[in-house]
């Protein structure tokens, strides 16, 4: 059977947040019946964005991370709710009953990723629906994708075989894969926020004028010796190595350029650094 995906290209996100104020527009002072109570005007992020900046000044990335409720196969949610409170569509949509689910604020605790909010006014918990009452009334994607401009949000209605065999092909991942909950929301580029990055410049010194050093070869290696990734210098003398771990440990830099001297630096890395101008 074809189930609902959403894919989110974390590259594409430039944090317009027309997202998170479509979903304000559907469901703040409306109420549909059997899929969601009104929403909340504050406190409630069906859509969150979360973010991250990697890098230190003036090499720096900043990347946005748009958090809606994954739809998991296997949710927590839908195990610990009573009476059938909150339940998975064949469709692969989870809803959490509006009626059925007041007063179980426990629910909330119970999503690792933190996607679902109380409503103390009704005494609900609440999430992301997809928009399924829109989707159930033939509209092809939800509020969120309609409104993203960047087409950093994608909805796909696909089997599971073929869902993926895309996510094979694009290198779509979940985000804290450590979480064994099998989430219908697939990230592209997801390294923008979960890696890190190893960067600097290389420059040269010539009768008191100072240049930078373009198509300098530079290699990474990891604390064995063993080559990590090998790159060159830009126009203006820049490198980087990108998708390292986290707190991986030291590597070791070499800069090599035919017409001048070799030289090689290190770098610990726990989050991304910037390690500057290395003069040759």
């Amino acid at each position: 059977m074809k189930k609902w995906n959403l894919i989110i290209d974390v590259e594409k996100c430039e944090n317009c947040t027309n997202c998170f104020l479509a979903c304000k527009d559907e469901f703040v002072d409306n109420e549909f019946p059997g899929y969601s109570a009104m929403q909340p005007r504050h406190g409630n992020y069906w859509m969150n964005i979360h973010k991250k900046e990697r890098g230190q000044y003036p090499m720096i990335d900043v990347a946005y991370l748009p958090v809606p409720c994954f739809h998991c196969d296997d949710a927590p949610c839908v195990k610990a709710a009573k009476d059938g409170a909150v339940y998975k569509r064949p469709d692969g949509i989870v809803i959490i009953d509006p009626q059925k689910a007041k007063g179980q604020p426990d629910i909330l605790k119970t999503c690792p990723y933190g996607a679902i909010w109380w409503n103390e006014e009704e005494q609900l918990p609440q999430k992301c629906t997809l928009c399924a009452h829109l989707l159930d009334d033939n509209w092809k994607e939800p509020r969120c994708v309609n409104a993203c401009p960047t087409g950093a949000l994608q909805i796909v209605k696909l089997d599971d075989n073929t869902m993926q065999e895309i996510a094979k092909k694009e290198d779509l991942r979940f985000y804290n894969k450590s979480e064994k909950t099998k989430p219908r929301v697939y990230y592209k580029n997801l390294y923008r926020y979960t890696e890190c990055f190893i960067c600097g410049s290389v420059a040269v010194t010539k009768d008191d004028i100072t240049d930078c050093v373009e198509n300098a070869d530079v290699i990474l290696l990891d604390q064995s010796g063993d080559k990590v990734a090998e790159t060159k210098t830009d126009t203006y003398g820049d490198f980087k190595f990108d998708r390292l771990q986290p707190n991986s440990g030291t590597y070791r830099v070499t800069i090599n350029h035919p017409d001048l001297d070799t030289k090689e630096v290190t770098a610990e890395l726990t989050e991304s650094v910037n390690i500057g101008v290395i003069s040759l």
